[in-house]
């Protein structure tokens, strides 16, 4: 198979990432649908009201937004250094791994939240953000697979 004339394949140091725009879609539309899905059985579980509810998981979608870009394009960077492929062709025991790093990372930073927001105990707060942290890593695996999907990396994307 030949190259044309300034094409090169994909290099294990210079993976082709998302665009700035791309991964704030991403984000967005991750963002979004998590608050869309998530907060009536959140609030309906912890007896938190819905008003409230909806606060909290605002803030912590923010938190967590922050997480996502900062995560999501710290992950795609190495994998693609280590293994020279992009992200929309991670196999799905590396989508299991990424979910649950994601999860695991978020969780530390929303547990004290949860728990100044709700005035819950600790341990109410951390059952509550790890009932969140399975909602959203399943969440996360079905929709960034669907992402990947319907966007995936341009061959003209950025290294």
């Amino acid at each position: 198979m030949s190259m044309s004339a300034g094409s090169s394949p994909p290099s294990p140091a210079r993976p082709r990432l998302r665009s700035f725009g791309d991964r704030v879609r991403q984000v967005a539309l991750f963002e979004l649908g998590g608050l869309l899905l998530i907060t009536p059985p959140f609030a309906w579980a912890s007896g938190v009201p819905l008003r409230e509810s909806i606060g909290l998981l605002a803030v912590l979608a923010l938190i967590a937004a922050l997480w996502n870009g900062l995560y999501n394009t710290a992950f795609d960077w190495f994998e693609g250094r280590l293994t020279g492929r992009t992200a929309d062709r991670r196999p799905l025991r590396l989508r299991l791994l990424h979910a649950f790093g994601f999860e695991s990372g978020l969780l530390m930073m929303t547990l004290p939240v949860i728990v100044l927001w709700t005035g819950m105990s600790w341990v109410d707060a951390l059952l509550a953000d790890i009932a969140l942290a399975i909602a959203y890593t399943l969440y996360a695996l079905a929709f960034n697979l669907g992402y990947d999907r319907v966007f995936p990396i341009a061959a003209g994307a950025p290294r």
